[in-house]
């Protein structure tokens, strides 16, 4: 079996790893400015991890022409993915940067094929028959470990994953046997802080903020975060606006209660909440007063953040809590590092308190450890990371056969 990685090689975005230039695993856009794809291979199969826009935003260029490779993925990254797809196309489909078209996306329809958790299913591509199976990762409502045999070898594919329980989904326990495992490093130099310490703290923030007049922003990735956010503010009497693509995402994922920790605790925190609409100058409105809104776009790249931060930034009673992470070359991580934000073509000081808050969905350095425990007999090949070379070295100095390849490298397995 050998390896080619097309995409997320020593950098987080645009995952996309090629398995003997046939199955493609993920396919994802880089959401750093501007937005760039991995190179397009001619592949006969196409496997997807999760519905995030840096694993699966780019999967619809893969059926321009007369190409239509089967893509397999769970069934809420099906319908994440056409979420996906079209606020892509709402930003960027007049821009020749945008790598497909609607027609594209009203393909899939065509060749996607959806599987369960633990059901293995065969994929036929280039002559070989791979057996893959779907493990839940525990990071988004269907995100999934991808596991490729050929017969001879065995792949993990890792994807995004996180080890501990939060609200919205159960931790990944799967460790499915595997000679070779491509494994996710987002937060390899972090160690999380306690979660329910973190909920307590940006709720005590929250409070406080509006106690003393002021409003909150919380910019929330629209799929994962905002459902997690909602389910904090339901469980501490908190109630927000909830606006962006995220209202259409938690419906979505409410269709899938099987993919879901707690399903009726969702249903209470959508009650609760408060959808906002956009209409009859609704987001003016309520940024004016002392309100929790929690918005995408979680990296400030673009959506109904950008109506809301006009407004808080020049008063520092008010708040924006980050609660994710913010890629290099994002306005948001513009905005953690520099207390500056680029509005309308303009930078600007930002006033307003800006504070971070670890939500994160992604195994820390102990998760990561813990996962690859069992895999010290495994090839270990490391990748979606800021740090991939410095943690594969950690790994090799603890015993484990571990590397980071670069970007277009090919690994024989």
């Amino acid at each position: 079996m050998e390896v080619e990685f097309l995409g997320g090689a020593r950098e987080v975005g645009r995952s996309a790893v090629l398995v003997d230039d046939a199955l493609l695993i993920d396919y994802g856009l880089l959401t750093a400015d501007p937005r760039s794809t991995p190179p397009r291979p001619r592949t006969r199969r196409v496997v997807v991890s999760h519905g995030h826009l840096d694993h699966v935003g780019a999967v619809p260029a893969l059926l321009k022409g007369d190409r239509r490779p089967p893509v397999h993925w769970t069934p809420p990254t099906a319908s994440l993915a056409r979420v996906l797809a079209r606020d892509t196309l709402k930003l960027h489909g007049n821009s020749p940067l945008c790598p497909f078209s609607e027609e594209h996306v009203a393909r899939l329809g065509e060749v996607e094929e959806r599987h369960a958790y633990r059901e293995p299913f065969v994929v036929e591509a280039g002559g070989t028959a791979y057996e893959v199976t779907l493990f839940n990762a525990g990071h988004i409502p269907g995100s999934a470990h991808v596991l490729v045999d050929d017969g001879d070898t065995a792949l993990l594919y890792t994807g995004d994953f996180h080890t501990d329980d939060q609200r919205l989904v159960s931790g990944t326990t799967a460790r499915p046997d595997a000679d070779a495992v491509i494994c996710e490093s987002t937060y390899a130099d972090v160690t999380h802080e306690d979660r329910r310490t973190v909920e307590d703290r940006w709720v005590e923030r929250v409070r406080t903020t509006i106690w003393e007049g002021g409003t909150v922003v919380a910019p929330a990735f629209a799929i994962g975060r905002t459902q997690e956010l909602t389910l904090v503010a339901e469980a501490n009497d908190l109630t927000p606006y909830v606006d962006g693509m995220g209202v259409e995402v938690t419906r979505l994922v409410r269709r899938h209660p099987e993919f879901l920790r707690d399903p009726e605790a969702l249903r209470r925190a959508t009650g609760a909440a408060r959808f906002v609409t956009g209409r009859d100058g609704q987001r003016e409105r309520i940024a004016g007063d002392n309100e929790l809104i929690v918005t995408t776009s979680g990296m400030l790249a673009g959506g109904p953040v950008h109506s809301y931060l006009p407004k808080i930034r020049g008063n520092p009673t008010n708040l924006v809590t980050l609660t994710g992470y913010q890629v290099e070359g994002t306005p948001g991580r513009e905005l953690q590092d520099r207390g500056r934000l680029a509005i309308n073509g303009t930078v600007r000081p930002v006033s307003a308190r800006v504070e971070s808050f670890d939500f994160s969905a992604h195994a820390d350095r102990g998760g990561l450890e813990a996962f690859l425990e069992p895999y010290r007999g495994a090839r270990v090949l490391v990748n979606h990371g800021d740090r991939c070379e410095a943690f594969a070295e950690d790994l090799r100095a603890d015993g484990f056969d571990a590397s980071a390849p670069e970007l277009g490298a090919r690994v024989d397995l």
